[in-house]
């Protein structure tokens, strides 16, 4: 539980991930689709990964060992090692974001192995072989490249194939050729123009190969679905998660071609309550999803007061200590979503 005492550090852990800057002209608008009311059908899935940047890359990190029999490749974003927080704000804050504190990076990997043989994570066997790619920017001074660099050592110890791109000089956000700042700027809605392509390198990562995005209108539909009925409960507001999340369909799966699934989690301050579709339309994955038969699956996050930026909870803010295993609210409301995709 978080002490009355930390309700401060709670929202200063928040704001950490990510901090309010004013945003930089927009970038041109990428080919988008408008979004559709209608519901999470069943598919044809190969394979399921996760993706995710800062507090969307935490919990990618969760579930990624949580089911790792299941999700087969992770790609994370300006994130450190699973329970980096240890259900403590104040280690989120100053460990796991600032490195004035340490990982305690061995505690994780035990903790991990004494979980796995509870049954309350997959047998860490799962992590061995799995593709991973890590992001880490050279300006992001919200998470320390120290603590990105455990996030490989742990990974590497699980025995994870890893992929580390410490060399661009991002700011703390997405990077992405449709992103509206500039590459060492962290400010809303961070998704960062750097010149590159980061979304071919880890999908290509994580696939084995990848084919070209699409570069012109997109063939797919952009879903907005009731995330109430995955919740644990019936009522996602009550988990800090927004009414509504999104998926994108290429229209060769909704034909029934077999598709890999994959879970894409945003940021603080980075879903659609704050920033609307930036993140579904820019972060280059329809594109690619498009051209490489993926679904791509957009959960959302809301503010709470104990969660005033719409973080995903890495530290225990929904109050329960089970968030990073089998059981916890958000994983399991997310894992429910994948489950009715057909992953």
């Amino acid at each position: 539980m978080i002490r009355p005492v930390s309700r401060l550090l709670a929202a200063a852990v928040a704001a950490l991930l990510l901090t309010p800057v004013a945003p930089a002209q927009a970038a041109d608008t990428p080919h988008t689709k408008s979004p559709v009311s209608g519901s999470l059908s069943t598919y044809r899935i190969s394979g399921v990964y996760v993706a995710g940047v800062s507090s969307g890359a935490y919990l990618a990190g969760q579930l990624q060992v949580a089911y790792s029999k299941r999700i087969r490749g992770a790609a994370l974003f300006a994130a450190g090692p699973y329970y980096c927080a240890q259900n403590n704000v104040a280690q989120a804050l100053y460990g796991c974001g600032d490195n004035i504190y340490p990982t305690y990076l061995s505690a994780l990997q035990s903790y991990t192995r004494t979980w796995a043989g509870y049954g309350w994570v997959d047998p860490v066997s799962g992590l061995s072989g799995e593709p991973v790619y890590v992001f880490h920017g050279g300006s992001d001074g919200t998470v320390k490249r120290s603590v990105s660099d455990d996030l490989v050592r742990y990974q590497q110890h699980f025995g994870a194939s890893v992929q580390y791109d410490s060399g661009t000089a991002a700011g703390h956000g997405w990077v992405t050729p449709y992103g509206t700042v500039g590459c060492t700027a962290t400010a809303a809605p961070y998704l960062n123009d750097c010149g590159t392509d980061p979304q071919h390198t880890f999908l290509r990562k994580l696939f084995g190969s990848v084919q070209p995005p699409n570069t012109g209108p997109l063939g797919g539909t952009l879903v907005r679905f009731s995330q109430n009925g995955f919740a644990p409960g019936g009522w996602a507001n009550g988990l800090s998660m927004d009414a509504n999340g999104f998926a994108y369909v290429p229209s060769s799966c909704a034909s029934g071609a077999s598709c890999r699934l994959l879970v894409a989690l945003h940021g603080c301050l980075q879903g659609h309550s704050r920033v609307g579709t930036a993140f579904v339309d820019r972060a280059n994955l329809n594109q690619y999803a498009d051209t490489n038969a993926t679904i791509v699956l957009y959960p959302q996050a809301i503010t709470v007061p104990s969660n005033p930026n719409g973080c995903w909870d890495w530290w225990g803010y929904l109050g329960a200590t089970n968030y990073p295993i089998k059981g916890g609210a958000q994983v399991e409301t997310v894992m429910n979503m994948v489950r009715r995709l057909g992953g």
